[in-house]
């Protein structure tokens, strides 16, 4: 029996969204009531605009050009949550997100990662801040609010 290859503790959350701010959410699976954004581990040797893209296409199927993915430059440090814990090395606590966003024309089904959702939604902004489980993706969809309406963050 082979032992599950270690999460590197450096992620991409990808806020997808409309020029509206109708922002596509996803419930995880596991467990079931978390709503996020697109979200995903680094793979060895990635870079976060690689991992956004991938993890775009794996998660909803939607595919862009690097281009269309906005770079923030942005990143966040949180805790894992206890419940994933697992998946990294002993004694590893904390984790790396990197930000990025995508617009798309108009709300549209996407193809959801069976193993990893089982539902998806699109929603209006401060609806959709208000839904997500994670801080980081929280904030994230107040900044892009911000950033699309011309206001800087203070």
């Amino acid at each position: 029996m082979s032992t599950p290859e270690l999460k590197r503790p450096e992620s991409v959350l990808v806020l997808v969204h409309t020029p509206a701010l109708e922002i596509l959410l996803l419930e995880r699976k596991d467990p079931p009531g978390f709503w996020q954004s697109v979200t995903g581990s680094l793979e060895n040797g990635e870079t976060p605009l690689d991992a956004a893209r991938r993890e775009l296409v794996e998660e909803t199927g939607l595919q862009v050009g690097a281009d269309a993915l906005q770079n923030w430059q942005q990143t966040n440090r949180f805790e894992i949550h206890p419940r994933w814990r697992h998946r990294y090395a002993p004694g590893v606590h904390h984790n790396t997100e990197h930000v990025f966003s995508v617009s798309i024309p108009a709300p549209r089904p996407v193809r959801l990662a069976p193993d990893e959702h089982t539902a998806q939604l699109w929603l209006p902004a401060d609806a959709a801040a208000s839904k997500v489980f994670s801080w980081t993706n929280r904030d994230a969809i107040i900044e892009l609010v911000r950033r699309l309406s011309g206001h800087s963050r203070s």
